[in-house]
């Protein structure tokens, strides 16, 4: 059974037009008072009313995104990838997707996941926005990096992480993202077919991992075969080594002392 179409009053209407007319696909609160000769109480409610009828999408406090046309059915549905690229550029943030978003698109993960995560610059916690869950990571500027864009099917590019960096993030959040020692697997897999990986990989370790991380993927590269030489840029950045960490976090730290990588290893590299 088709939702019947939303019924629009005359105020609906013009805002509609207005926008519609002056190419605008976003509008604030107050920008409407003077061009309708309404009240800042009427136009607040005339948001309110097409937000809560799903004909514009509420992005921030006092900020919505508006169709470029009227929407079919009288609801508007659009891509969580868009919606996060206006809404970043409305807060004039820097961002990229990464966690389950990212490593279904490198194909590391074929399960299709129900939130975005997002490292930025400006928002933190989790949100929905015109029917998108969320998880925004607060994050310093200088861990935002090594990126891709992407065209979303409404047009604008969106910002993701690239495959090496993915991979880092496993490793490095992996509390957040569940994602060892899965990731280890991953790793393989992609040395595996594409050795030439290793120095973008090594330098993405270094750039925003910390100590643990480097820990763990200069073990992990050296038992996959990578050269000690390029090996060597994580050792001397990890220094004399003088506390061990379990290699697989989460399991008991029972195994065998590596002292070259400060690890207590507690188990294998999982098959993909």
């Amino acid at each position: 059974m088709k939702a019947p179409k939303t019924k629009l009053g005359p105020l609906e209407m013009q805002l509609l037009s207005y926008a519609q007319m002056r190419r605008k696909d976003i509008l604030a609160l107050g920008e409407l008072t003077p061009v309708l000769g309404i009240t800042s109480k009427q136009e607040r409610e005339l948001f309110s009313r097409l937000s809560r009828a799903g004909m514009i999408i509420r992005l921030n406090k006092g900020v919505y995104l508006v169709p470029p046309h009227m929407p079919a059915g009288g609801r508007w549905s659009v891509s969580g990838y868009y919606l996060l690229a206006r809404l970043m550029e409305v807060l004039k943030g820097r961002y990229q997707i990464s966690g389950p978003s990212a490593f279904q698109f490198h194909g590391f993960d074929d399960q299709v996941p129900n939130r975005i995560f997002v490292y930025n610059d400006r928002l933190f916690g989790e949100r929905e926005v015109g029917g998108t869950q969320f998880v925004f990571i607060k994050t310093a500027a200088k861990r935002l990096g090594s990126t891709r864009n992407l065209k979303t099917p409404e047009g604008p590019d969106v910002v993701m992480v690239t495959k090496s960096r993915a991979l880092v993030d496993a490793v490095y959040d992996w509390p957040r993202f569940n994602t060892l020692p899965r990731a280890y697997g991953w790793i393989k897999a992609v040395l595996k077919s594409e050795p030439a990986l290793a120095d973008k990989l090594i330098a993405d370790t270094l750039q925003y991992g910390n100590k643990g991380t480097l820990k763990r993927m200069g073990y992990l590269m050296a038992q996959l075969g990578v050269a000690e030489d390029q090996l060597k840029k994580i050792k001397r950045r990890l220094g004399p080594i003088r506390s061990f960490i379990p290699w697989i976090p989460g399991q008991a730290a029972k195994g065998t002392i590596n002292r070259e990588w400060g690890l207590i290893v507690n188990g294998g590299i999982p098959q993909r």
